[in-house]
C-alpha cells in the first residue's frame, strides 16, 4: 500500500465567471501545489466545495487531472455523499483511475444514527464497490457533517477490514481524539490541520491534510520534512510561524479568503468565483488579510 507521506492539500475548486468548473485552472493549480511542497492532493473535500459540485463534474475533473499528467497515486479524492449509490459510483471511478484511496464521509444527512448503522453503511459500501484495490480513508469532521465517527467504530472497521480501511482524516480539531486514533494499530492518521502535526508525527502520523496548504504549501511541507528527518527543534521554529498564519486565516471565511488571495497573487480574478450559498469576501477584507500576510510573514499577495 502506498501511503502519502507529507503534506496533502484539499485543493480549491476553480469556477469560471458563469460558475462552471474550470478544468484548465484546476490542472495548473494541482501541478503547482505538487511542485511547491505538497506530496498529495485531496480533491473534493470541504475546502474544495465538494457538496456544491455535481457528481458528473467531480468525475470529469478527476479524470481531467489524470489525463493532464497528475499521478493518481498522489490523489485521495472525497467521495462521501448522503446517498449510497452515488458514493459507490464516485469511489469506483477513483479507484479505477488508480487513486491512492478515497476519503469517505459517513452518510451525513440523518443524524443520531448508531455505530451499528454506520458500520453497516461502510460494510455495504465495501461490498458494493467490490474492487481489489479499494483503500478507504474515513473522514471525521463532526462539526460540519453532524455525524461523528467514534473511536470504537473506527477500531471495529479497521479490525473487520484491515486492508481496506487504511486511514482517517481527523478534522475534529480535538487533539485527544487524534491521539486516540493514532493509537489504533496500522491506522494511517492525517490531522486535518497543521497545528498538531509535530506531535502527530511523533506518534506515527505521515503528515497532515491542511486547507492552508493551498496558499502556504512550502512552509508547512518543510515542517513535516524536518520532523521526518528528526530535526525537531528546527521544525518547531518554522512551525511557530506556520501556526500564526493558520490562526490568521481562521479569523476570515477560509474558502472565499483563500480564493481571493489566490486571485490577487496570480492576477486571475476568476479564482474569486464561488458557488452560492458561499459568498465572496469584500475587497477591503482581502486587502487587509494580504497586507498582514505580506508584512508579517513574507508573502507576496
Amino acid at each position: 500500500m502506498k501511503i502519502i507521506k507529507g503534506l496533502i492539500s484539499p485543493i480549491l475548486s476553480p469556477f469560471d465567471d458563469n460558475l462552471n468548473f474550470n478544468q484548465e485552472m484546476y490542472n495548473n493549480f494541482a501541478e503547482n501545489l505538487l511542485e511547491t511542497g505538497c506530496s498529495g492532493l485531496a480533491p473534493f473535500g470541504t475546502t474544495g466545495e465538494a457538496l456544491s459540485i455535481s457528481n458528473n463534474e467531480r468525475m470529469l475533473a478527476l479524470e481531467g487531472l489524470v489525463k493532464y499528467g497528475i499521478n493518481p497515486n498522489k490523489l485521495i479524492p472525497g467521495t462521501g455523499l448522503c446517498n449510497f449509490p452515488d458514493t459507490v459510483m464516485l469511489s469506483k471511478q477513483a479507484i479505477e483511475l488508480g487513486c491512492a484511496g478515497v476519503m469517505t464521509l459517513p452518510a451525513f444527512y440523518f443524524k443520531g444514527v448508531s455505530d451499528d448503522g454506520l458500520f453497516s453503511y461502510y460494510e455495504k459500501l465495501i461490498e458494493e464497490i467490490n474492487h481489489p484495490n479499494l483503500k478507504i480513508y474515513l473522514y471525521h469532521i463532526p462539526q460540519v457533517s453532524g455525524v461523528a465517527l467514534s473511536i470504537d467504530l473506527v477500531k471495529r472497521l479497521k479490525a473487520s477490514y484491515p486492508d481496506i480501511i487504511v486511514g482517517i482524516k481527523d478534522s475534529s480539531g480535538v487533539w485527544e481524539n487524534t491521539k486516540s486514533l493514532l493509537e489504533i494499530k496500522d491506522l494511517v492518521v492525517y490531522p486535518g490541520a497543521e497545528l498538531p502535526v509535530i506531535e502527530a508525527i511523533k506518534l506515527g502520523a505521515p503528515g497532515c491534510i491542511s486547507a492552508t496548504a493551498n496558499l502556504n504549501p512550502t512552509n508547512i511541507a518543510r515542517v513535516i520534512e524536518l520532523c521526518h528527518l528528526g530535526k525537531w527543534e528546527e521544525a518547531e521554529k518554522i512551525h511557530e510561524t506556520v501556526k500564526k498564519v493558520r490562526f490568521l486565516f481562521q479569523d476570515y471565511a477560509p474558502i472565499p479568503a483563500q480564493k481571493s488571495l489566490l486571485a490577487k497573487q496570480n492576477g486571475d480574478l476568476r479564482w474569486r468565483n464561488i458557488r452560492p450559498p458561499l459568498e465572496q469576501i469584500s475587497d477591503e477584507k482581502v486587502n487587509a488579510l494580504a497586507d498582514l500576510l505580506n508584512s508579517n510573514f513574507g508573502f507576496n499577495f
